[in-house]
This record gives structure tokens, sequence and C-alpha cells, in this order.
């Protein structure tokens, strides 16, 4: 039996409507860059070097492996992540006038120099190529994976569109290709499942692409939500050191996420956090299990016996 592992604090007001972000800021055929598992000195390079950003090791049983948060101990870290959702089918809605970017926010965040990660649809990328383009070749975010349809990969995930199992991969290698399509430079090797709903069914079936599942352990609660004063307490209240933090760059569907962003980067500033991109904080998790096991190591030799 296939056992759920959507986290159910994610993304409560999130259904198919919602949708992403925009700026004014994949390495080879569709796909993202290849790196070797990451060691523990990639946790000493805030900028991993784009031909090998770090990832997890795979999970049981050869899985996709899911991150969720940075090493606790490692300094106050913290990682502002933001999806840039647009589902398959709301091609209409943005011929009407719908905004599914929010320049406004990305200015904000390039203002206030605030390392980023944003976790695009390929679809997202195809209605919005120049704001793909131009978010890939600043230096302040890096771009991974979000789907191209943005359909849930589990039943039942908040409302989405359900994708098919045999569907799964090549959806997300269909984002790929529309991020190189688009001109995004360096896509990580990282994806984020719609929704935040997945299960071992799920993972089994990403295992070939590759990437490493980025979950969240801080909602932000900006899907529709009118009152930024309490998105930026949420987050305020939520945040701890190696957090990621999820939260949204749509105009339609997050309209208060530039205005809460206001007040949670000064405020978490002068807390002590450093704001990163989710590539430090996996790298340096990546580490941190390097060191546990080499420790393990060095504890076992020469004790065999005595342990079952």
């Amino acid at each position: 039996m296939i056992t759920r592992r959507a986290r159910s604090a994610a993304l409560c007001a999130l259904g198919a409507a919602l949708v992403g972000c925009g700026a004014h800021g994949v390495q080879d055929a569709g796909h993202p860059e290849r790196p070797g598992h990451a060691t523990a000195s990639a946790s000493a390079s805030a900028s991993p070097s784009p031909s090998r950003p770090p990832t997890l090791a795979p999970g049981p049983a050869g899985l996709t492996p899911v991150f969720m948060n940075g090493p606790r101990t490692d300094g106050k870290t913290v990682a502002l992540t933001f999806d840039a959702d647009m589902t398959a089918d709301q091609g209409p809605r943005a011929a009407a006038g719908e905004h599914f970017d929010n320049p406004e926010l990305i200015a904000t965040l390039r203002r206030l120099k605030v390392p980023s990660t944003v976790f695009m649809t390929g679809r997202w990328a195809d209605e919005y190529p120049d704001e793909a383009r131009s978010l890939g070749r600043d230096p302040l975010f890096e771009i991974a994976n979000h789907s191209y349809s943005h359909y849930a990969f589990t039943p039942d995930c908040y409302g989405l569109p359900t994708i098919e199992p045999a569907q799964m991969r090549s959806d997300v290698e269909r984002a790929f290709t529309a991020f190189r399509r688009a001109g995004v430079p360096h896509v990580m090797p990282y994806f984020r499942f719609p929704g935040g709903c997945y299960d071992d069914r799920a993972l089994r079936e990403l295992t070939p692409v590759g990437v490493t599942a980025v979950q969240w352990d801080v909602v932000s609660g900006d899907a529709f939500a009118t009152d930024a004063d309490a998105v930026a307490q949420q987050v305020l209240d939520g945040v701890r050191p190696g957090s990621v933090v999820v939260m949204h760059c749509t105009r339609s569907a997050a309209p208060v996420t530039e205005e809460a962003v206001r007040t949670i980067v000064p405020e978490l500033r002068e807390r002590g956090f450093r704001f990163v991109k989710v590539s430090e904080l996996i790298g340096a998790k990546a580490g941190e299990a390097a060191e546990a096991g080499d420790r393990g190591q060095a504890g076992g030799s020469g004790q065999a016996s005595g342990r079952g």
C-alpha cells in the first residue's frame, strides 16, 4: 500500500487557481544540471557551482529524496521560496487579463537584496518567458522545477486536477524543456510537488529524473490572503534556524505577499537571520549527513562485537 506523505498544514487555501511570480532576472535537452550528491564541503559555499549544485542522497529503496529544512545548528539561516504556479488550463484566464506574475514582489526582493528560490511551473515559463529568463539570469535567484502542469501528484490535493502516474516523469521533464526554451540558463535539480502532495509512488516515478524534492517547514499562509500583517506574523512566529518558508508570487492569488515581505525581511535580519537560497541549506544538510556517517564509521571501527 502506498503511504501518503502530504503535509496536512501545507497551503490550506491552495487550489487549482493558485499561481505564480514574475520579474523583469536545464542545462541540456530540458534536464536539470546533474550533480553528484553533495559532500560536507558543499555547506561552505553560499553559491554552489552551477555545474555541481548540491542534492541529497536517494531515500529508502532509491526513492527520490525529500528535503524539508536545513540544519538547526548551522547558524541562523532561512530560505524564502516562492512558487510560480500556473496550471496548464489557465491560459484563457491569462488571456483575459488575470496576472499570474508579480513584478512588484520581485523588485522588492531585489531592492532588499534577498537571495530566493523560485519554484516555477513550465506553463508559467511559457506564459512569461521574458520574466522567467530575467529571473534565471539574476544571481540573486535560483530557479527550480514545480512541474509543467501544476496538476497534483496524488489524489485529493486541495482541489487540483490529478496527473496520472505514467505522466509524472514526462510532466517534470516537460517543465525543464520549457525553462530551456525561455532561456533560463541554470535550473537547479530540485522539484516541489504541486500542493506539496506526494506519496511513495510519486517519489518512485521521479527517481530517474535525479531531483531532490523540496518541501518546507513554515507555511506563510499567503495564498488568497488579504491581511499582509497576518501573513508576516505567521512567518515570523514559525521561522527557526534552517527554515524553508513557502510563499507565492502571484498578483491574483497571493495579493499581499509583497507587502508581507517588506515586514518579514527587516524583522528577521534584526533577529540575526541571514537569507539564503535552498541550495545552501541542502548543501549544509548533506554535509551534516556526511559528517554523521563519518562519525558512525569511526565509532564502529573495531567494535563489531556486541552490536546487533
